[in-house]
């Protein structure tokens, strides 16, 4: 995909975004599991030590401090894990790992056919309720992990969960996704075509096809392409004339939201469709006017439940930095230099490669079955 990124220096705006996102005061959640996963990504596309050293440093001190107890969201810790286990080989951050995996395959809450059930505490928050950010927090940490580890089991359930989920919010009328489904009502709540919940499908989506090694020989994968295909299609055309998203996709009026722009742009890259680099283009364009000086990524809106009506989604405030944002600034960033050629400058860093017997977790791939593999 060409990009022209000459206008600006995409080292010098990763290194400025992951130093904010590192000396943000993030806790064992979520934001941070995103938040995370993009510092990881910046370590895996710069190979920046110091990206790997401060996670390590971090994840040290919280456990010692003592961790929270798990949930689905709080998952998405799992993927910094991955990244720190495959980069130093430590077996704490393994324990740690495996921990999550147990709890998810054993503990989570689950629903119809095995769907696990969104959730953000111990309780029982959301009965029933499938929601598309668990395809970043769980689905694609399980699948990660289990091509980590070798092990069929992780990677059916993580495809058997992006299955459910395309099934259950993906509108075969549009192809954009809903932001929730309650099985309980069997509906989509307020129905509405959320912009992060696009991201969180759009993104998870292509790197479960980049990831996962002949990829073409597990069916659901089938699925998954189709899906990211056709949602991507319906996307393109809703962008606005700065490049941004709106929080709501089909809502002309809905403010143009940079973490959604951010996660749908990577899933493009990820995806590899030469003829989306002009929707690319305007989406880094439109991302990069809304870093600071700083790297504190503007215009990403808060904490979102399936809000009741379109007022609610608007009303979201934008004004603080997100961890989820910076994150997903972070994994664009360091997509467009993957994509441009620019190799990881390993110099001093602690040993990238996969240990012995172990593949990488995310391996080279088109992203679709026409090449033969994936």
């Amino acid at each position: 995909m060409k990009l022209n990124t000459e206008r600006f220096d995409l080292k010098q705006t990763i290194e400025r975004v992951a130093d904010y996102t590192l000396d943000m005061d993030l806790t064992w959640d979520w934001p941070c599991g995103v938040a995370y996963y993009g510092v990881s990504r910046a370590f895996e596309a710069t190979g920046n030590p110091a990206y790997l050293e401060r996670m390590a440093s971090w994840t040290d001190e919280y456990i010692e401090a003592g961790l929270p107890v798990w949930t689905v969201n709080a998952c998405a810790m799992g993927h910094m894990l991955l990244t720190l286990y495959e980069h130093t080989g430590e077996q704490k951050y393994l324990d740690l790992i495996m921990s999550k995996i147990e709890y998810l395959e054993k503990d989570a809450l689950r629903f119809g056919d095995r769907v696990l059930q969104h959730t953000v505490s111990a309780n029982n928050d959301f009965p029933e309720q499938c929601w598309a950010d668990t395809l970043f927090m769980a689905a694609y940490f399980l699948l990660r992990a289990g091509v980590m580890l070798d092990r069929k089991d992780l990677i059916d359930d993580a495809l058997h969960q992006y299955f459910w989920h395309i099934n259950y919010l993906q509108d075969e009328e549009t192809a954009l996704w809903y932001h929730g489904y309650n099985n309980l009502k069997q509906d989509h709540m307020s129905g509405m075509y959320w912009a992060r919940a696009n991201a969180w499908a759009a993104y998870t989506m292509s790197r479960a096809a980049k990831g996962l090694p002949e990829a073409y020989l597990y069916p659901p994968m089938m699925h998954i392409w189709s899906s990211l295909r056709d949602q991507l299609a319906a996307i393109k055309k809703l962008q606005k004339d700065d490049g941004l998203w709106g929080t709501l996709l089909d809502h002309a009026e809905a403010y143009g939201e940079v973490s959604a722009t951010a996660g749908i742009a990577a899933a493009m890259i990820t995806q590899g469709n030469p003829l989306h680099a002009k929707y690319v283009r305007k989406a880094l364009d439109g991302v990069v006017s809304n870093i600071t000086d700083k790297g504190r990524v503007l215009n990403v809106s808060g904490g979102t439940a399936v809000m009741n009506d379109i007022e609610g989604y608007l009303g979201i405030d934008r004004k603080w930095a997100q961890g989820w944002g910076q994150g997903l600034a972070l994994a664009l960033l360091a997509s467009v230099l993957e994509d441009g050629g620019a190799k990881p400058d390993q110099s001093g860093a602690a040993s990238s490669a996969p240990k012995p017997g172990m593949p990488a977790a995310e391996t080279s791939a088109d992203g679709g079955p026409a090449g033969g593999k994936a």
